[in-house]
């Protein structure tokens, strides 16, 4: 097909060796963002290889020119495939090289339909994902346009020296800043020097904040600890702290790439939450995106009301279920 050579990668070991070729791929691929980078999703199945790995690779001669992480996971009905990194990221697609989409797409679906699987699932699509070109002929797909809500903010209007944050947003931010300076010096610092001890911080206030019911729990913990020396290697991570009066008391973490920054996680000490430190770290993270030339912040998946409050507007990703009738 085109010269193309499609190779189907079943152990952890052939998975962890596409990297130096992934980076290649994934810096050149038109769609990509942090999620579909090896930073994030070889770490993501070291931790949780949670059914068959059966990630799909594209070699056109020595270059990788495309890639679908995928895994089989069982299911009552049958195998279901399922894309590598699900759940945790909030975006997913294929990596195309471009210029080759439409043979590189082509032999992915060629290659996943030759797999035995009942339902092949692709959720959290974002617009423009070269997922969205997959063909599978006289297979039953069902699509969703608007799968989950993504709240995005432009920064567009940063380069005519105007705010993108309302009015509204901007006052209470100023007061909490206020309140907090109040209570003592107030220190904002970037923490990638050391992950081991932004990540302890940030489970430390996100499980304070949600009432020891958060996210950074367990098998996720492990993940993230793994991930973020990788993201930070390689230029993606942002990572804030904010201390009051000596004391640590939120923490946000967020990505940058390619013009967009991306809030992934965040969380304050709710005994400080009169000076909301959580805000007060979004506006830094805002401020700091659009100096570093972001035209977008990016608050992923999740509707939460202050996300609005910033400015948000919602976009939405894409689901796609191609359900067979029985496997092959």
């Amino acid at each position: 097909m085109s010269g193309l050579r499609v190779i189907i990668v079943r152990d952890r070991g052939a998975f962890d060796d596409l990297e130096r070729h992934w980076w290649q791929l994934w810096s050149q691929s038109v769609s990509a963002t942090p999620f579909q980078s090896p930073s994030w999703l070889l770490p993501w199945w070291r931790t949780f290889s949670p059914g068959d790995l059966r990630t799909i690779a594209v070699w056109s001669g020595n270059d990788l020119v495309g890639l679908a992480p995928l895994y089989l996971e069982a299911h009552a009905c049958g195998w279901r495939l399922l894309p590598v990194g699900i759940s945790l990221s909030d975006y997913l697609d294929i990596l195309c090289m471009p210029g080759q989409e439409a043979a590189t797409s082509a032999a992915i679906a060629e290659a996943a339909l030759s797999l035995q699987w009942w339902q092949w699932i692709l959720p959290d699509l974002p617009a423009g994902a070269a997922s969205l070109s997959l063909a599978l002929p006289n297979v039953e797909e069902t699509r969703s346009c608007d799968h989950a809500a993504c709240p995005v903010l432009s920064l567009a209007s940063c380069e005519t020296a105007a705010s993108p944050i309302p009015a509204r947003r901007r006052r209470q931010l100023r007061r909490a800043q206020r309140a907090a300076q109040r209570r003592g010096r107030v220190s904002i610092g970037r923490s990638e020097a050391d992950p081991e001890t932004f990540v302890a911080q940030l489970a430390r206030l996100h499980g304070a904040r949600w009432s020891g019911q958060g996210v950074l729990t367990g098998a996720a913990l492990r993940f993230h600890r793994m991930a973020l020396p990788r993201l930070i290697a390689n230029g993606l991570a942002r990572c804030w702290l904010i201390g009051i009066d000596g004391a640590v008391v939120g923490a946000y973490y967020g990505f940058h790439h390619r013009g967009r920054a991306y809030a992934y996680l965040g969380g304050y000490d709710p005994a400080y939450a009169d000076e909301s430190p959580g805000a007060i770290l979004i506006g830094k993270a805002i401020g700091e995106a659009a100096r570093e030339g972001a035209r977008e912040f990016d608050f992923l998946r999740g509707r939460e009301s202050y996300k609005y409050g910033w400015g948000a507007v919602d976009r939405w990703t894409v689901q796609r279920v191609w359900t067979r009738s029985a496997a092959p």
